[in-house]
């Protein structure tokens, strides 16, 4: 079992506050500026939630797909993902989209998308975002 924590200042109202996400446990980053702006308009150097939910998706996949890969026996040389998560103000997090280019040795263009679908439906973050609406993939090697 693993924890991991994020620590996350906010002064004022929403739509005229700003925030910060002061340092996560590991170090890694922080401290990144958040506000209503960044999240639903323009970023403007800042961060939103939406931008780390994007950013984690795509690295969990990434790990799933390339596990996946491995255990059949056909490790991926490089996977390159994007996530894109689209957000609407009043409604909230509708669509997540995936796409992943692959070099993959020895493997075929329907096994990678069969890998890849099964990573998609089975990596952590993508059983977190459940409740999302649509979360495609388009998966293909490079």
């Amino acid at each position: 079992m693993t924890e991991r924590t994020a620590e996350v200042t906010w002064q004022g109202s929403l739509t005229e506050g700003s925030g910060r996400i002061e340092r996560v446990g590991s170090g890694a980053f922080g401290p990144l500026d958040v506000t209503w702006a960044s999240r639903a308009e323009e970023p403007a150097g800042r961060t939103s939630p939406e931008e780390l939910i994007a950013a984690a998706h795509a690295s969990c996949f990434s790990m799933a797909l390339s596990n996946a890969l491995a255990q059949a026996g056909t490790p991926a040389k490089r996977l390159s993902t994007t996530a894109t998560v689209t957000f609407v103000p009043g409604t909230g997090i509708t669509r997540v989209a995936l796409t992943v280019r692959g070099t993959v040795p020895g493997l075929d263009e329907a096994s990678f998308r069969e890998k890849a679908e099964g990573a998609k439906v089975g990596c952590p973050v993508s059983k977190a975002l459940a409740a999302v609406p649509e979360i495609t993939l388009d998966a293909a090697l490079a």
